[in-house]
């Protein structure tokens, strides 16, 4: 016998169960919705004006400059000569996570880049995993970068004038200063042309990306001057754990290749333009970093390399006798890594600007201003607090927590593209992974081992800045989601029926 309190509508149509906490924790974003969504922020849209040469450009521009120019002083003591072999290990990382970042990107060409992805094919938790890696990989370098920008602008200034900033103000803590204002400097400088659109950013972004080439290039032919056969003597002195502890420090001379995927909703043509820009600048990067590498070690034995954060300016003036061809090389290194600055800032603020348009960080992220088509607050609250953390952190520490965040977030973006080929594998694919899935698993792979290459303090950090990511995506995050939004929507609406 029926009930006759219950409606008929409910008895033959009963309400959708609200799914379990686990299978909250899982829920995906369809790939048609992220690209529906592209542009669209509070209170106005993004503005599509890139193309090709302007997204090669920015991923060139987030990437080459802060490895070889600042880094590579960290490096050489580690590996030896054998420098060269760890960028050779790096770009190879690097390649195999660049093959699956163009399929992705050309297959959901939105602002998220690899938060998006995982969003799509793993689910919420692993793609806030995701994005808070990418906070680390984008926002900390930019922190990490802007330190060595200050190194050159001294080498600069006292080439020039005769004068440098004194340390207390240009070294942060544990490095003999009190505040680093070089730092927090370029990184105001870079808030600045970001506010101004895009396209404006994009040009001023150009012109500094072919001064950092020239400026490579000139180093090679007069560093070459100076090579001598005997520095390669002892190859590898420091065996192959040298070379792989050299080779994940290096790596976040890497970092950004995959910049040009954040630009997804401003670009003209994104699904044919992004895998392009992905593999063009990083075959560019890694020719250059090899070649200029063999030239610096050729004409400086290893061994005095001694963390210089300046080392191309040193060996420039080492070679020539003459201060002017060092001085020339700071100025441009000033130049070459306020474009990094730059374009990693512009990849934090888009990625944060995704993630805030899918609930899971404040909407003050996602508002876009009507008039520039920028997200103007979220670039300013990150161009401060990365100002803020470049003018109190070292650099050695920056670069090592920036390149596990990376390294984590290129190893979930490997799974994506096998899982999406195995979800979805008939959708519109404008660049595909030769040989998925054994590419995408030796880029898994390679990935791993290099962050087992980094030390216990940097995984350390990483722990506890994960534990943070986790706290703040199950108290904020995972209840303002719009998807948690949606499926909590469904059983009021079958109700009410």
């Amino acid at each position: 016998m029926l009930d006759q309190g219950t409606p008929p509508q409910s008895r033959s149509h009963p309400a959708p169960a609200t799914p379990g906490f686990g299978a909250r924790l899982m829920r995906r974003k369809p790939v048609e919705r992220l690209v529906a969504e592209g542009g669209q922020g509070e209170g106005g849209t993004l503005r599509r004006s890139l193309g090709l040469w302007q997204l090669t450009m920015i991923s060139i521009g987030a990437t080459l400059g802060t490895g070889i120019f600042v880094v590579l002083g960290e490096a050489v003591p580690k590996a030896g000569p054998a420098v060269t072999l760890s960028f050779v290990i790096a770009g190879l990382t690097a390649l195999f996570s660049a093959l699956s970042y163009a399929e992705l990107a050309g297959t959901i060409p939105v602002a998220g880049s690899s938060y998006s992805y995982a969003y799509a094919t793993m689910g919420e938790l692993i793609a806030w995993v995701c994005g808070w890696c990418l906070v680390l990989e984008y926002g900390v370098s930019v922190a990490a970068v802007a330190v060595g920008w200050g190194q050159y602008l001294n080498e600069l200034l006292d080439g020039t004038i005769g004068v440098t900033i004194p340390a207390a103000l240009s070294a942060p803590p544990g490095d003999g200063g009190i505040f680093n204002l070089p730092a927090l400097i370029v990184v105001l400088l870079a808030m600045a042309f970001l506010l101004g659109g895009a396209r404006e950013s994009a040009r001023a972004n150009t012109i500094m990306v072919v001064v950092k080439i020239a400026a490579l290039l000139l180093f090679c032919l007069i560093g070459i001057q100076g090579f001598r056969s005997g520095n390669y003597a002892d190859f590898m002195p420091l065996g192959m754990a040298g070379v792989s502890a050299a080779g994940a420090t290096l790596f976040f001379s890497y970092i950004g290749f995959d910049a040009a995927s954040t630009a997804g909703e401003e670009a003209k043509n994104a699904q044919r333009d992004l895998p392009r820009a992905i593999m063009l600048s990083l075959v560019i990067v890694t020719a250059l970093y090899v070649v200029v590498a063999a030239v610096a070690v050729g004409a400086k034995p290893w061994q005095r390399f001694n963390d210089s954060e300046a080392a191309l300016a040193q060996i420039m003036k080492d070679v020539t006798g003459q201060t002017f061809w060092g001085t020339l090389l700071a100025a441009c290194a000033v130049i070459a890594i306020a474009s990094v600055v730059l374009t990693v800032l512009y990849g934090q603020t888009r990625i944060l600007f995704a993630m805030s348009r899918d609930g899971l960080v404040p909407k003050v992220f996602s508002r876009v201003h009507p008039k520039t088509g920028t997200p103007r607050a979220n670039t300013l609250i990150v161009s401060v607090f990365c100002g803020v953390l470049a003018a109190a952190i070292p650099l050695g520490q920056l670069a090592d927590a920036t390149s596990i965040g990376t390294l984590f977030a290129f190893a979930l973006v490997n799974i994506a593209v096998v899982v999406l080929r195995r979800t979805r594998p008939h959708m519109p694919r404008t660049f595909r992974v030769p040989l998925s899935p054994v590419l995408p698993a030796l880029g898994f792979g390679f990935c791993v081992w290099m962050m087992g290459s980094l030390s216990a303090v940097t995984w350390a950090v990483f722990g506890v800045w994960m534990a943070v990511g986790l706290v703040f995506y199950f108290v904020y995050g995972h209840r303002r989601s719009r998807l948690a939004a949606a499926d909590s929507a469904v059983p009021a609406v079958t109700a009410e029926k």
